[in-house]
């Protein structure tokens, strides 16, 4: 049996980097760290570069830019973070040089990363992991992203994987090439991430849930959204997960009060002999720089919203011991 977890967006920059020279690595994960210790792979997508490049991007406007120092990697050697999406619209915040010191921080930390490097075909190249143990196997991840077009890699630019959300045939083609690249290494679970859409949004658009069908069609295993700040349904396609949205995990954003992007979910995927067993949404409370496991009435609020959402997709959950269960029937 893998267990693999997943988490959302992971910021580590501007009052979370001054936070964390006050911390130990242990601290930003909290009474979660258990949690995340007990899978056999992690995964997040950093939303940051590792840099002290102080040149932000210049290119085009934008609003935020964030970055970390690279000795924040010790945090996610903390939570023995296995692997990074990078394939977002903040990789490149402050520039080439950012990208780079990123990409060599995560090598020298050895934590895998996919979804940008220093051409299109290293951004789009799957990282690969191992699981050693009674049950080996090896994990393919792959990453792309809709969002921030002008950081896009080209076949001699550094950049991200970008990769519209269509179902027309090139774009189609690419998702079965990036997929076949990843079986063709040996990968026995394919994990496909995306960092899609706008921000505050609840639920999947129609086009949205098209493409992720269509990418579960052509071969891989899981569908690992990210990028609304909140956790949005999960839909299960030919006995697959399509996680539409895995929300925020480490920041220092602002809560909305409404909309409550502080709540958030640890997702633990059990698979076993090429099917999906179990998967585990874990409630958890957000602060500037800390993750905890939500208790009382955040627990109710986040598993109530987490239910309708994932019940709006034909998926139910069940309330077990702190946590949101789903099991497929035999």
């Amino acid at each position: 049996m893998l267990t693999l977890a997943l988490v959302g967006d992971v910021m580590l920059g501007r009052g979370v980097d001054a936070a964390l020279k006050n911390m130990q690595p242990h601290e930003m994960w909290g009474d979660v760290l258990p949690h995340l210790l007990q899978a056999d792979l992690r995964i997040a997508n950093l939303e940051c570069a590792l840099t002290r490049h102080a040149q932000p991007w210049a290119r085009s406007w934008k609003r935020y830019h964030f970055r970390a120092d690279p000795g924040a990697v010790r945090f996610l050697q903390a939570a023995h973070i296995d692997a990074c999406s990078l394939a977002n619209n903040h990789t490149l915040d402050f520039e080439v040089r950012g990208l780079r010191d990123t990409l060599r921080t995560l090598d020298a930390a050895g934590i895998r990363h996919a979804g940008a490097g220093l051409d299109l075909t290293q951004a789009a190249a799957p990282a690969l992991l191992e699981v050693s143990g009674a049950s080996p196997c090896r994990v393919a991840l792959l990453a792309c992203t809709d969002n921030q077009p002008d950081f896009a890699a080209a076949d001699q630019h550094p950049g991200t994987h970008y990769l519209d959300v269509s179902i027309e045939a090139d774009t189609l083609i690419r998702v079965a090439d990036a997929i076949a690249r990843a079986r063709a290494h040996g990968a026995d679970w394919v994990v496909f991430s995306n960092h899609w859409g706008a921000n505050f949004v609840e639920r999947p658009a129609p086009d949205f849930r098209r493409f992720a069908r269509h990418v579960i069609e052509l071969g891989a295993d899981i569908y690992y959204g990210h990028s609304a700040h909140l956790c949005q349904g999960i839909e299960i396609h030919q006995g697959r997960p399509i996680l539409y949205d895995t929300g925020d995990f480490i920041d220092d954003y602002a809560v909305d009060p409404v909309l409550r992007n502080d709540h958030s979910c640890l997702f633990k995927l059990m698979l076993d002999q090429g099917r999906l067993r179990r998967i585990e949404l874990i409630p958890v409370c957000l602060a500037v720089a800390q993750v905890t496991l939500a208790h009382g009435e955040d627990f109710e609020v986040i598993a109530a919203r987490m239910e309708k959402l994932c019940a709006e997709l034909g998926t139910p959950l069940e309330r077990q011991a702190g946590r949101m269960v789903y099991e497929p029937r035999p």
